[in-house]
């Protein structure tokens, strides 16, 4: 779910975070400020050779062959991502995905994603560098106060491509999402390093010795009014988007002050394994991984005509997103760093289309005694209109009509949720885990009767 190819994430966004960065350093002086021009065609790519010596030297990473560099238009870009997208992701896994953001509230259902996508990374893209022709592209409607960035941007792709394998590289983390989204923002979060290391040059200061560059970014609003679209964007989708850039830049921040550009590389020997390494870099240096959470061959478990579309990880950005979209960022904030580790499955019934939802998460730390009170409000949220509700301590069930049931329970320092089943099938998967069985529960009022302090009391 939150695989984003490289190819499509947008450069408007790392403008929109390198104007919020800069903003809050001191301006050179006015001696030092030359008056923005228009430029060319051939300006541009002249500027870009000159450009590539020195982020080579910046980053400290050789030039070992030339560059391929070209101009295009909108239409040239379009069909290029067009082709790329088809290219990258095969048509299961797109409508995998699909149907996984509409189950989980991400996206309204019958969102036309495919199509709203690349018109927003139409509206984004001002520069990309295409990793399998080896070449450079700039869009021909760039602003001339944006092409010195977007090429030091791209150019740093182009120098780590020559270097790791940029495409093999990222996809190596394949089939986990979470940790190919990992990956991502190590590129394009050490690419918004680069662009600002350039852009303060001239000033005499680096990333590596300015102070952390959290609260700058926080202040970034996505609401511009050079990306309409962004801003229409469904909240997830503009998280998945500018994650790799804000929080990606974070990270390089981090690793430059321990090691430098000259041993960043260090980071490609060995990547992050998951987004909770990206968002909390400390857990990369010291090299925590949780365990794989496996879930049971639900082949096994399903009814017959269930077709099981996808599995993978959600990670801890993942469940951010989700915690925050449902319950509110401060909650979302309290709760995601308890991920532990999760695993998810999406399946289909092959005549009704109906959508099963299976998630497995393992939690850790202060964040994991509220987590079931919290994930039961965020499902119950999500359901409005529910039958047969039951809970108890750590249960909680109920009955959606044609979406089906819908069940949390959660054990030592795990929860199961299913979502689209009915209980002979949840209890057949919680059993795989070789859980206790899970209570009946009591209706809402009596659970209400039994916690009320009185009833406390009385006990």
């Amino acid at each position: 779910m939150n695989r984003t190819p490289k190819k499509f994430l947008a450069v408007g966004v790392a403008l929109l975070l390198l104007g919020v960065v800069v903003a809050q350093q001191p301006a050179p002086e006015p001696a030092t400020q030359a008056p923005a021009a228009a430029v060319t065609a051939q300006e541009i790519l002249a500027q870009a050779d000159r450009v590539l010596v020195e982020v080579s030297q910046l980053i400290t990473l050789e030039i070992k062959r030339p560059l391929r560099k070209s101009i295009r238009t909108r239409e040239e870009i379009r069909a290029y991502l067009v082709k790329e997208f088809q290219e990258d992701e095969e048509p299961a896994k797109r409508y995998a995905d699909a149907r996984l953001l509409e189950k989980w509230g991400l996206i309204p259902k019958g969102f036309p994603l495919e199509t709203f996508l690349l018109d927003l990374l139409t509206e984004q893209v001002i520069g990309i560098y295409d990793p399998k022709a080896q070449e450079f592209m700039v869009a021909d409607w760039i602003s001339s106060g944006d092409v010195e960035s977007v090429v030091v941007h791209e150019l740093t792709h182009a120098l780590q491509d020559q270097h790791f394998q940029l495409e093999p590289w990222v996809k190596a983390a394949r089939p986990n999402d979470d940790a190919q989204l990992a990956r991502t923002a190590v590129l394009e979060g050490s690419a918004m390093a680069a662009m600002l290391d350039y852009a303060f040059r001239a000033m005499g200061v680096s990333l590596r010795v300015l102070p952390d560059l959290t609260p700058f970014l926080d202040q970034l609003e996505m609401g511009d009014q050079n990306f309409p679209l962004l801003a229409s964007a469904p909240p997830y989708l503009a998280d998945v988007l500018i994650f790799p850039y804000r929080q990606g830049l974070i990270f390089s921040q981090a690793v430059l002050r321990e090691v430098g550009w000259s041993e960043f590389s260090r980071v490609f020997a060995n990547p992050p394994m998951s987004s909770q390494q990206i968002l909390h870099p400390e857990r990369y240096f010291s090299g925590y991984v949780p365990e794989p959470v496996p879930l049971p061959k639900l082949t096994q478990q399903l009814p017959e005509g269930w077709n099981v579309l996808d599995e993978n990880v959600l990670g801890e950005f993942g469940l951010l997103s989700l915690l925050k979209q449902h319950l509110g960022e401060q909650t979302a904030r309290q709760l995601a760093p308890a991920w532990d580790g999760d695993r998810y499955a999406i399946a289909e019934h092959a005549v009704t289309r109906q959508v099963l939802l299976v998630f497995r998460l393992r939690l850790a730390g202060e964040g994991a005694k509220d987590f079931f009170p919290q994930y039961a409000e965020l499902l119950r949220r999500r359901y409005a209109s529910r039958q047969n509700e039951q809970r108890s301590a750590n249960f909680l069930s109920f009955d959606t009509g044609e979406a089906g049931g819908v069940f949390l329970y959660c054990t030592a320092n795990e929860c199961l949720s299913v979502e689209g089943a009915d209980r002979a099938t949840f209890d057949r998967i919680a059993d795989a885990f070789g859980w206790p069985a899970a209570p009946v529960g009591v209706s809402p009022r009596q659970w209400r009767e039994l916690s009320s302090p009185a009833a406390a009391g009385v006990r």
